[in-house]
């Protein structure tokens, strides 16, 4: 008759993590991680970016320094509904749809303003960016008397040829990067086969009950 070992048994899967490469964790992150990087690059919509740009222009009666003044100006109105509310006429679009696709920069050194719009189609892309600009400059056109500065448009923005959103490729990578990192995080954090753990505890017999038996006739 033998007893059972009274430790706790270790579940499998804990068993199996300490036995198994440390490279093979890093590797099968980074090859999971690669293909669902390229996967979503795949399956996602790319997205194209135009650009147009508008200039503030002094007139008689002011100086640069107040056109670069209402550059700076000009670029926060550009997203304001009272300038969307015109553009989406020309865009063809909803004023929602372009308060979330036109962004505007400007710079502190030249009184210019860039007006960039992103959509999953080129041509309306360019359309969104030319129509909010001409707003802006219709805007500007209608208070020349008292700013004494006005908008001229500088570029328009074309329709661009590429995607600027990342390729599968690129997602690809940044998945690989991400699976390979996750890999390591949890070689780190396994549990370790010591020495003086062998992973399995042996049996241990029981006592011989027949000879205790014979011991006391």
């Amino acid at each position: 008759m033998t007893e059972n070992p009274t430790g706790p048994r270790r579940p499998a899967v804990l068993t199996r993590a300490r036995t198994l490469p440390a490279w093979s964790l890093l590797a099968a992150g980074t090859v999971v991680g690669g293909l669902l990087g390229g996967v979503y690059g795949l399956a996602k919509t790319p997205t194209y970016t135009a650009t147009s740009y508008v200039i503030a222009v002094p007139t008689e009666k002011s100086d640069p320094a107040s056109a670069l003044g209402f550059a700076q100006a000009y670029g926060r109105v550009a997203t304001q509904l009272a300038v969307l509310g015109d553009a989406q006429v020309w865009a063809g679009v909803p004023v929602r749809t372009l308060q979330s696709s036109v962004q505007t920069a400007t710079s502190p050194d030249a009184p210019m303003v860039a007006i960039t719009a992103t959509s999953s189609r080129p041509d309306l892309a360019a359309d969104m960016a030319n129509a909010v600009s001409r707003a802006l400059t219709r805007h500007a056109g209608d208070t020349k008397g008292d700013t004494n500065v006005e908008l001229q448009q500088f570029a328009r923005a074309t329709k661009p040829t590429e995607p600027s959103s990342a390729s599968p490729a690129v997602t690809g990578l940044v998945g690989a990067s991400a699976g390979g990192l996750l890999g390591g995080l949890v070689l780190l954090v396994r549990p370790r086969r010591n020495a003086s753990d062998p992973g399995r505890p042996a049996s241990v017999p029981g006592p011989a009950v027949a000879a205790d038996a014979h011991g006391q006739l």
